[in-house]
């Protein structure tokens, strides 16, 4: 057998995935996130269209959005493994583009809103479209980068909680550049554990690179509506 489709050791001694493993899940991740965003504009869209969203309290908004989110995640890792993995998580998707509609509308409420929107957009796919570039081009090992990636994010939720009472405009520009560049060094490092077969189930795969791009596109979002809305 050609050795390099044959699974190779990884630094702690177990196999790694070979090479047409790797490239089946990088190439279904692909796929699942591609289809994620169905549900995640028409949770977007209801969301907007019938104000459920806005009728929330920023309290209660928020211990519904992190109540659910969590929720969700932990059915989608216990399910990953069975055919119920895949409607899960589109359900997931379909919750997170709900809770996303207060933002959005937020947004389009402004007289370029549609055009922030459309900007928000085409900055998280060339953010997506460059680290999954830089993930081919990168040889080494950037595994580790994953838990000071995580400390940071942990580190924005909080100070994200806080935000939510404190209204602070300067902060939460603040939080949204912190966030997009966090975000996106977690696409690069969750595509590149897909392309080193340290991640070899691509629900879980797409779940992380899902969140990433979520943050990303929320963040840019509200940096655009708050640097660059305009009422009239």
């Amino acid at each position: 057998m050609n050795s390099s489709q044959s699974a190779y050791p990884s630094s702690f001694g177990a196999p790694l995935a070979s090479v047409q493993e790797r490239n089946r899940v990088l190439r279904n991740t692909y796929w699942l996130l591609a289809l994620s965003m169905v549900p995640t504009v028409l949770g977007a869209w209801l969301g907007v269209a019938t104000g459920l969203t806005r009728a929330l309290s920023p309290g209660i908004g928020l211990m519904v959005f992190l109540g659910g989110a969590f929720g969700f995640m932990y059915a989608i890792e216990k399910t990953k493994n069975s055919a119920a993995g895949v409607p899960v998580l589109l359900a997931f998707t379909f919750f997170m583009g709900l809770m996303l509609s207060r933002l959005v509308g937020s947004v389009l409420g402004l007289s370029n809103g549609a055009s922030l929107v459309m900007t928000a957009f085409a900055g998280t796919g060339g953010i997506f479209l460059g680290m999954a570039m830089l993930s081919t081009v990168i040889k080494r090992d950037i595994s580790a980068m994953g838990k000071w990636l995580f400390v940071g994010a942990i580190g924005l939720l909080v100070v994200g909680i806080a935000n939510v009472f404190i209204q602070s405009s300067a902060l939460m520009m603040t939080l949204s550049v912190a966030a997009i560049g966090i975000f996106s060094a977690f696409i690069l490092h969750d595509l590149k554990r897909v392309k080193d077969g340290l991640e070899t189930n691509y629900i879980s795969a797409t779940l992380g690179v899902y969140l990433s791009l979520y943050n990303v596109f929320q963040s840019l979002l509200a940096l655009l509506g708050i640097a660059g809305g305009r009422d009239e």
